[in-house]
């Protein structure tokens, strides 16, 4: 009984400290989407962004840390363990996370199609009632999407933890934060690097066909091919800097959150 109320607790404390580096991460790095058009009022829309990526971040980091417990007790060798449940947790995170990206794709590219903006939860009822639940309806570009996760949180976690137990921790307290934040820095534009033509993909078909009422982009590989025989290879890397800029310093600091508030919760909770 004592062990499972011991599991339930840390767990608890993964969750917890997932969805708090989420919840830091989107106000840091919001302003930095908003003041590509705007000035003023920089945290004006934040609330649809913690409402969605704070849970998305709590399934990130607990499902990372339930993979590597897993792993660690099937003997696998340590630098493995964590790209492993890197990508363990990018696929689950992209399990969950693929409706809604459906629904916002949705939303953001038929705007000034709707009279009235219709809720999220009314446009994804419209989706599944016309498309159903599945590849063509509200889990469209599903496997885009476990690429995308996959492969991002494959780099992420694997890179950040392998490389942080090479480099020695320093007792200063702000050279250990820094030593951190450069690791994770790199991790998240390392993934972004890697994961960005999947991303493509995931936005061709999940946006607007070419050619309406005919499906041009429907499989991930496919798409893949299509956009570097049609358009050449930098087109797969469209959008990798503001997604670097965002991912980047956004990687650090959700990694720097996690880790503290997880040790927080150990010794007070």
């Amino acid at each position: 009984m004592s062990s499972n109320v011991s599991l339930l607790r840390e767990t608890s404390r993964q969750v917890v400290a997932g969805a708090s580096a989420g919840l830091v991460e989107i106000c840091l790095m919001h302003p930095l989407d908003v003041v590509k058009t705007r000035f003023l009022g920089f945290y004006k829309g934040i609330v649809p962004p913690i409402l969605a990526e704070t849970p998305k971040r709590a399934v990130k980091f607990s499902t990372f840390e339930q993979y590597k417990k897993l792993l660690e007790y099937m003997s696998l060798s340590p630098g493995l363990t964590f790209a492993v449940a890197g990508f363990g947790s990018g696929l689950t995170e992209a399990i969950v996370v693929n409706p809604f990206e459906v629904v916002k794709v949705g939303l953001q590219v038929n705007r000034n199609m709707f009279t009235e903006h219709p809720s999220t939860f009314a446009y994804a009822r419209q989706i599944i009632k016309k498309e159903g639940l599945g590849l063509r309806g509200l889990n469209k570009g599903f496997t885009a999407t476990l690429g995308r996760h996959g492969i991002f949180n494959l780099v992420y976690f694997g890179f950040y933890h392998n490389v942080k137990n090479i480099i020695p921790a320093s007792k200063d307290p702000t050279l250990e934060i820094l030593r951190k934040f450069g690791i994770g820095f790199v991790s998240g534009t390392m993934g972004s690097v890697f994961n960005i033509p999947f991303d493509v993909a995931k936005s061709r078909i999940q946006g607007p066909q070419p050619v309406p009422g005919e499906i041009k982009y429907r499989s991930c590989l496919k798409t893949i091919l299509t956009v570097y025989r049609e358009e050449g290879i930098l087109a797969l890397y469209k959008g990798l800097l503001p997604k670097v800029m965002r991912l980047g310093p956004g990687g650090a600091v959700m990694l720097l959150v996690y880790e503290h508030v997880h040790s927080w919760l150990q010794e007070k909770w």
